[in-house]
């Protein structure tokens, strides 16, 4: 009860448009967004997009959070939607193109922390690409479960499926990992589509200008 008060005061801070309430939930939100937005997007920037848009979005209907969830769980859900709605978008001015004969080619990106080890970052990109090559309704339900570590209840509401269908998209993700990955690999999974520190400014920064710019227009 008191979680879900604080949350509601959070809420119309920010809804005032205060700037350390608006700082306080993205630095507390930024890389469980980010994770959501990748596992569907699996493009870093893409998804730093997405979240930012979310976070506008939601911003424009806070009058609507009534704390019936956990104001984190409201977000994630939001961040989801906007993701999924990128990735059909996405997903349609690709047919059109192939459809005209033009080839779409992924590029490789290669994601390099400036404070991490070489060994850590190839581990990363490794678990990383396991985990992209899961089909997407498992990825997701993977990534908010066991990456960002919300409960079940939560990952259900967060996707709006039922619990046991949270559950089987989670036991098929892992019986897929588990034929590409180790015991230890798997065990360092926290660890990947790391959003913090430089990143988590960056996106908070950016966060508080887009929202001066709404502000005057």
């Amino acid at each position: 009860m008191v979680a879900a008060q604080d949350d509601l005061a959070l809420a119309r801070r920010c809804a005032a448009g205060d700037h350390a309430a608006i700082r306080e939930l993205a630095s507390a939100n930024n890389q469980r967004l980010f994770r959501a937005a990748w596992s569907i997007l699996k493009d870093r920037a893409e998804a730093e997009d997405a979240v930012q848009s979310a976070y506008l979005n939601a911003f424009a209907s806070l009058d609507r959070f009534e704390g019936r969830s956990s104001l984190s769980t409201w977000l994630t859900r939001i961040v989801i939607n906007e993701a999924l709605s990128r990735l059909r978008a996405a997903n349609r001015r690709r047919t059109e193109l192939e459809e005209r004969g033009v080839i779409m080619l992924d590029e490789h990106r290669v994601d390099d922390s400036p404070d991490a080890a070489l060994a850590r970052e190839q581990l990363r990109a490794l678990l990383e690409r396991a985990v992209a090559a899961l089909p997407t309704v498992y990825r997701t339900a993977f990534v908010l479960r066991d990456v960002e570590g919300l409960s079940v209840e939560e990952t259900s509401e967060a996707l709006s499926i039922p619990a046991a269908t949270v559950k089987s998209r989670l036991f098929r993700a892992r019986r897929q990992l588990q034929q590409a990955l180790t015991p230890d690999v798997r065990s360092a999974l926290t660890g990947t589509f790391p959003f913090a520190g430089a990143d988590c400014s960056r996106l908070t920064a950016a966060l508080m200008a887009a929202v001066a710019t709404a502000k005057e227009s």
